[in-house]
């Protein structure tokens, strides 16, 4: 199994693993609200929270934020927001070498309203659709490389360039792109959604879970995570499907959760921890990032979260 290559092969952490994280990043505005707003009406708000997002993006910030040795490769503008994603990684650590700033677009935006009442979240971006990075070569020897499918080219060129890296996908959305890479990934980590999608199953039980987790198995003959929102998530061990819970918290903001989820599920693969520990590990990040407005705003210190971690396993 493709598990036993990457727990076998990495068995070190620190300033000697490279880290390297393909994908989107974007600026997030959010605007905190105690209810959805009534179409056709104005609203004023009194907050306004601003800080870098997107998948590999929020992944790459957690990571450093918890001292590895991350590099980010992705396409902003030469713009004002660009230059703030950019110092915001550079601020934790984020080698910034392969974040290319354009000046042919302008920067990935993303307006969020978050419902404080519910901590559910609805999000408006904005991407050129003909945005993406130009060839570039990367003089780095990665050994874990973390992608969310945006940079298609780029993610693919790398896993061929780099056969003994350990390739993570963020799976969220049923696109070809993101389909295309998940047969070159040694874990898929997808959403619920994408799951049920590409199964062709509604997940309603431990019978139809099982049933979706054959057909991804199947089709991608790799290691299969789930993410199932407040639950938790699922993995197959000796081929019983284990649901690990979540925790329990009072959720304001969900932005970002299921990045921070990956981010978190990185840094267990990358400190050798069993597949069960970084499951717990990454839904406690991801649970405690919802008690917080903001994507990158909420994600914990690696203090916090081993305060936190310790007190609840």
């Amino acid at each position: 199994m493709v598990y036993f290559k990457a727990l076998f092969y990495y068995n070190y952490i620190g300033d000697t693993m490279k880290i390297l994280c393909v994908g989107h990043s974007a600026y997030d505005i959010t605007t905190p609200l105690d209810a959805f707003p009534i179409e056709n009406t104005k609203n004023r708000v009194h907050e306004r929270i601003e800080c870098g997002g997107g998948p590999a993006g929020n992944a790459a910030y957690l990571l450093a934020k918890w001292g590895l040795d991350v590099y980010f490769a992705g396409i902003v503008g030469n713009d004002l927001y660009g230059k703030r994603i950019r110092d915001e990684f550079r601020k934790v650590g984020v080698n910034t070498d392969y974040l290319q700033l354009s000046d042919e677009h302008i920067t990935t935006t993303s307006h969020i309203i978050a419902n404080r009442s519910n901590g559910s979240r609805t999000i408006l971006t904005y991407r050129p659709s003909d945005m993406k990075m130009t060839d570039i070569d990367i003089d780095i020897n990665p050994d874990i490389i973390l992608i969310d499918g945006q940079e298609y080219e780029m993610s693919k060129k790398l896993i061929e360039q780099y056969p003994d890296a350990v390739v993570i996908i963020d799976a969220g959305r049923d696109r070809k792109e993101v389909k295309d890479l998940c047969y070159m990934a040694d874990y898929i980590v997808c959403s619920k959604d994408f799951m049920e999608l590409v199964s062709g199953t509604s997940i309603r039980d431990q019978e139809s879970l099982e049933k979706a987790f054959n057909t991804l198995e199947n089709e991608f003959n790799t290691n299969i995570i789930v993410t199932l929102e407040a639950e938790g998530c699922a993995y197959k061990n000796n081929g019983e499907i284990i649901v690990v819970p979540s925790v329990r918290v009072k959720a304001i903001d969900s932005t970002g959760a299921g990045d921070i989820f990956h981010g978190a599920f990185v840094y267990g693969i990358a400190s050798n921890w069993s597949l069960e520990k970084t499951l717990r590990y990454a839904n406690v990040a991801g649970a405690m990032s919802v008690t917080r407005i903001g994507g990158r705003n909420s994600i914990f210190s690696k203090e916090e979260m081993d305060e936190v971690f310790n007190e609840i396993k």
